[in-house]
């Protein structure tokens, strides 16, 4: 396969993985099914266990990969994430988080000397108009604590992605990753979440997101963003709200509406007008 197909087919399959792992949250948190710090445990120990035996197979044990700062923001983001999500709406929490995400990014891949051009740039306006329609109707000033973890989450992803641009094997990286959050997780169980409730429903949902939404789709992230500029890292990441709305008309029965037609067709016009547009890497 060609780089440009490979990295797109990569790109794409990660932001279903990611959408995935949206609705798998959505549906564990916000029905109470389990508490924040259970669902980040088991998601993070569920990953670990996951990827493991895939990276033991390659060269090493996974243990010898990855690092402490890239297993610091993963753990930061998936714990903030969860404690943000159960106070926020979905659609003030998506905001607050992709726009931390750009931001973060966008001034990381300025800061290295990237340059995007015209296009790109317009793609973004658009991609970041639409997104707003999407989400914006119907949204209340967000709780002050929880706006200030969705954007630790999102401060937290941003600097995940860019430990991962280096990776040479992304399997071991995300492995060793996953394996050193497991302690960090623990501590916060330990911490915050001996009183919360869990079901096997939550059990259940936590495990799959951790195994397959999170694990493998952070190592699909991994490998392509060996290949992505930060900034159109960063960008295509906004597709991530529509391909979950999607999802939920299509799985969850939830009615499709003109907004979301309209509104999720405008940003993936943007992301794809960002993606197609020159980006100057730095020499």
């Amino acid at each position: 396969m060609r780089p440009g197909l490979r990295t797109g087919a990569l790109t794409a399959a990660t932001m279903i993985a990611f959408a995935a792992n949206s609705l798998l949250c959505r549906a564990a948190l916000q029905h109470d099914a389990i508490g924040p710090a259970r669902f980040t445990a088991i998601r993070i120990l569920a990953g670990a266990l996951a990827l493991a035996p895939l990276a033991w197979t390659r060269s090493s044990p996974a243990r010898r990969h990855g690092t402490w700062p890239a297993a610091i923001a993963l753990f930061a983001y998936a714990l903030f994430f969860s404690l943000a999500y159960v106070r926020l709406q979905a659609g003030t929490g998506a905001l607050l988080l992709f726009g931390t995400v750009q931001a973060a990014m966008i001034a990381w891949g300025l800061r290295g000397g990237e340059r995007p051009g015209p296009v790109t740039w317009l793609g973004l306006a658009g991609a970041l108009g639409g997104l707003a329609w999407l989400l914006l109707p119907g949204i209340s000033a967000p709780h002050p604590f929880g706006a200030a973890l969705m954007i630790g989450a999102g401060l937290s992803w941003s600097a995940y992605s860019i430990f991962g641009r280096g990776a040479a094997d992304p399997i071991a990286a995300t492995a060793g990753n996953f394996l050193r959050a497991v302690p960090l997780a623990a501590a916060a169980l330990f911490a915050l979440g001996l009183r919360e409730t869990m079901t096997a429903r939550g059990l259940a949902l936590a495990a799959i997101s951790g195994a397959l939404t999170s694990g493998l789709g952070y190592v699909l992230w991994y490998a392509a963003l060996r290949s992505l500029p930060v900034t159109s890292a960063a960008i295509v990441q906004l597709a991530v709200p529509v391909v979950a709305a999607a999802g939920g008309v299509l799985l969850l029965g939830e009615r499709p509406g003109l907004r979301l037609v309209l509104a999720g067709s405008l940003v993936l016009a943007g992301v794809a007008a960002a993606i197609l547009g020159r980006t100057r890497r730095p020499p």
